[in-house]
């Protein structure tokens, strides 16, 4: 039996099935036809971000927030990041101000913060502007397999 993953779209949050070698070609959502795996960044609220959090595949979410400097300076590193763990890792924003129950869901204490989920647990947590390289480095330390 072909492994399929488990991927909520970024869009509708509509959970979808996708075989394992589909990944990388770009999937699409069933209901609304959002790509789902693209290598770009997704702003999403914390009702989508509940349930992309269970996903099989891994989750990259910037809490972030527009009167913060260091968070618009991270965008551009963000989403370079993003293109480079493609099709292994998406990547997400939350806007914190917009989503305050974000903030206190997941103990955000400071932004830019970082959290990576996967199959419904967080696997790993970092605050503070850095480099896309040094994301990419982060996510990979935690994944049990190179992405």
């Amino acid at each position: 039996m072909t492994q399929s993953y488990r991927v909520t779209c970024l869009d509708c949050g509509q959970a979808n099935r996708v075989p394992a070698d589909k990944i990388g070609s770009g999937p699409k959502c069933g209901t609304c036809g959002a790509s789902l795996v693209n290598g770009k960044v997704a702003e999403i609220d914390a009702g989508i971000l509940a349930k992309a959090e269970k996903d099989d595949l891994p989750l990259l979410v910037d809490f972030w927030a527009p009167w913060c400097g260091p968070c618009r300076q991270m965008a551009p590193q963000f989403q370079a990041a993003a293109k480079t763990l493609a099709p292994n890792v998406r990547l997400a924003k939350v806007n914190t101000q917009v989503n305050p129950q974000a903030t206190q869901r997941y103990r955000i204490q400071g932004i830019p913060a970082f959290i990576l989920f996967g199959k419904g647990r967080e696997m790993g947590r970092a605050a503070g502007a850095r480099p896309a390289s040094a994301l990419v480095e982060f996510v990979k330390s935690k994944l049990p397999s190179a992405a």
